[in-house]
């Protein structure tokens, strides 16, 4: 069942159906409750959230309330790290926080698992997953855990851009002002498709094939196609 998660969030073609995917994986991983963040920092101080989570009605705002991701050490650790954490009331009680734990364990925030991925043009993907009953005590079980959270992760990300925060997505095209056929160009030499066979694909000459794959080239100021291709794949322009 998570293997099929992995593809079945890459292909939700909606925040609702983004939300039932995140959702139905997190559960079938063992956990009661999902929030998936995108983060899109413009400028120092300014930055834009979108969360998408299950979080409960009576819950929510204390949840949402950004001010308290200032002081939350979950989310301080994801802020600056790539690697996951695994957080308990220890966690909290850690940092002078076990008010914090307490509040949200009544809702059966008890233990979890969080981890962000860091993306290139000041872009963020959280993701955590939450429940009131501890951890397996089987350290092979938990590393399974960790790995299936962090490729879901990978896959959910792609997939929250396009749903969650479209906006996001358009902003780095136009950033780099690529054309639709330019990218489709992009597209096919990451197939390793030649020219040649890029322009027979698109319905235009090889040397029309060229340009495009040149002007992308230099709009992502890279050096050769393969860096350009590789450099669209990181800033999510291409698939």
């Amino acid at each position: 069942m998570l293997q099929g998660g992995y593809q079945s969030v890459l292909e939700a073609q909606s925040r609702d159906q983004f939300r039932s995917e995140i959702i139905r994986f997190a559960q079938g991983l063992g956990f009661a409750t999902v929030s998936a963040t995108v983060v899109v920092d413009h400028t120092l101080g300014d930055s834009e959230f979108e969360t998408v989570d299950n979080t409960p009605t009576s819950f929510a705002n204390y949840f949402l309330d950004k001010s308290n991701w200032r002081l939350d050490p979950v989310m301080q650790h994801c802020k600056r790290q790539s690697v996951p954490i695994i957080w308990n009331q220890g966690t909290y009680a850690a940092v002078g926080q076990e008010t914090m734990w307490e509040e949200q364990a009544q809702f059966g925030y008890k233990t979890g698992i969080a981890l962000a991925l860091h993306l290139p043009e000041g872009r963020h993907f959280f993701v955590g997953v939450d429940r009131e009953q501890s951890l397996p005590n089987d350290v092979s079980l938990v590393t399974r855990m960790l790995a299936d959270l962090q490729l879901f992760a990978v896959y959910a990300q792609e997939a929250a851009w396009r749903v969650v925060m479209p906006s996001a997505q358009e902003n780095f095209a136009l950033k780099f002002h690529l054309t639709p056929r330019e990218l489709e160009a992009l597209r096919w030499t990451m197939d390793g498709k030649t020219a040649w066979e890029v322009g027979a694909i698109l319905s235009i000459s090889e040397r029309t094939a060229v340009l495009h794959i040149s002007n992308a080239m230099r709009k992502l100021e890279c050096t050769t196609k393969h860096q350009a291709v590789l450099k669209a794949l990181r800033l999510g322009l291409i698939r």
